[in-house]
């Protein structure tokens, strides 16, 4: 696998010194043979053909650039002294291979290292250019030309190189940032997505909690009057049959307003609507309703108000109404027969709630004893959403105890 990574930049790197060594020859046969009167360097067919073949060598020596960098740049810079040697002294003569080693230099490695290898480089083919000229005895001006093309070419290469990999990095460092910013997002819409999902399972687990235990209380009191009493048997089933009624509207209240958002009040006493102002969300306007109805399943509730109402928040309204209805249905299952206390102060600064049940009556069934907690846990979450204090436990008596208090600074907050 890694050979095969390592062999795609390579081939492409061949195909690369093959162009540039074409290109190079063409340059070359151009400047000696077309463009260049015949007379206008003294040198010899020979020398001319060996020039030509160093510099397509050197470009050939490019198929290195990525896979050995430094041993590529070695080469080419050993490959131009031998042409500055072999040139006449008042020419220049140099391909494409050293920009293109350069700029591959400046792309690879660091701007301090590559900077400081390409300098040397130039510092090399600068002497060979001095050198040259000495053994010449033509003096040190014939030595500028190479060496300050020598230093255009390695300095420019690795400038242009080095600016290239750092737009390549700022270009990949965005990518990354966007790429984090959607991760980030997906994130944000997964725990949206979770959140609906516990409130969807939270209602749903309400609605049931308190209308289907009900009925099935009620259907057992049905069974045992089908043959004594027909009559009390008919009305347990019209009951029963209302309330299956009730669990469907409340169901789609649930999904209605899941669906719809925050419902809204439609004044500061009665109970709240969906967004088309027709199905009541329950609210403690319609406590007594509920009190009603756990009253009819057997289960012995007094309410006590004190202080003088007032408006709470539509989402605290919603938590406290939904508190009760799951306290009743708990001490209904737990603690069948037990007379309930539920208690609303309205206090200058707070709302109190208070659902007290005495010790069961009679032993409950196996069925609700084995009980999965969401019903407590529905009830903190709540208390936590509308940032009310939230309490929860046994009594002196083996009663239980739930309360939640709420202050009218966390009611303005919800």
């Amino acid at each position: 696998m890694n050979d095969h990574i390592e062999g795609r930049p390579f081939v492409r790197d061949c195909l690369l010194a093959a162009g540039v060594a074409a290109l190079t020859f063409t340059m070359l046969a151009a400047l000696f043979w077309v463009v260049t009167p015949p007379d206008a360097f003294a040198l010899a067919p020979a020398r001319e053909w060996l020039l030509v073949c160093l510099a397509v060598g050197q470009a050939l020596l490019l198929c290195l650039r990525r896979v050995r960098p430094l041993v590529c740049l070695a080469a080419v810079v050993g490959v131009q002294v031998v042409m500055i040697a072999s040139s006449p002294p008042d020419a220049t003569i140099r391909g494409f291979a050293p920009f293109v080693v350069a700029y591959t230099i400046g792309g690879l490695l660091p701007t301090r290292r590559s900077f400081a290898l390409v300098g040397t480089a130039v510092a090399v083919e600068a002497a060979a250019s001095v050198g040259t000229a000495v053994a010449a005895s033509s003096g040190l001006l014939p030595a500028v030309g190479p060496a300050g093309s020598s230093a255009l070419s390695y300095l420019g290469g690795a400038f242009v190189g080095s600016y290239v990999a750092t737009h390549r990095r700022y270009v990949r460092l965005l990518r990354q940032q966007a790429a984090e910013a959607v991760r980030t997002q997906q994130a944000k819409v997964r725990a949206a997505i979770g959140a609906e999902r516990t409130q969807m399972a939270r209602e749903l687990h309400d609605v049931a909690a308190h209308h289907l235990s009900g009925m099935v209380v009620q259907a057992a009191a049905v069974q045992q009057l089908i043959d004594r009493d027909p009559a009390a048997a008919k009305e347990g089933v019209a009951w029963i049959r209302a309330q299956g009624k009730a669990t469907l509207d409340n169901l789609r209240l649930v999904v209605g307003v899941l669906r719809a958002g925050p419902p809204d009040r439609t004044d500061g006493a009665g109970p709240y609507l969906d967004g088309e102002g027709t199905v009541p969300v329950p609210g403690l306007a319609v406590l007594d309703e509920l009190v009603r109805t756990a009253r009819d399943l057997g289960t012995p509730v007094d309410v006590t108000v004190d202080g003088t109402p007032r408006p709470v928040s539509p989402i605290a309204d919603v938590a406290l109404y939904r508190t009760v209805q799951e306290a009743l249905s708990n001490a209904r299952q737990h603690a069948p027969g037990a007379p309930v206390q539920v208690t609303l102060r309205y206090l200058p600064r707070e709302v109190s709630l208070a659902v007290v049940n005495a010790p069961p009556a009679r032993r409950p069934e196996p069925a609700a004893r084995s009980s999965s907690g969401v019903g407590l846990v529905g009830m903190r979450e709540r208390a936590q959403l509308i940032g009310a204090r939230f309490a929860d436990g046994p009594t002196a008596d083996g009663g239980w105890s739930v309360t939640v208090t709420l202050t009218d600074d966390g009611g303005e907050r919800s």
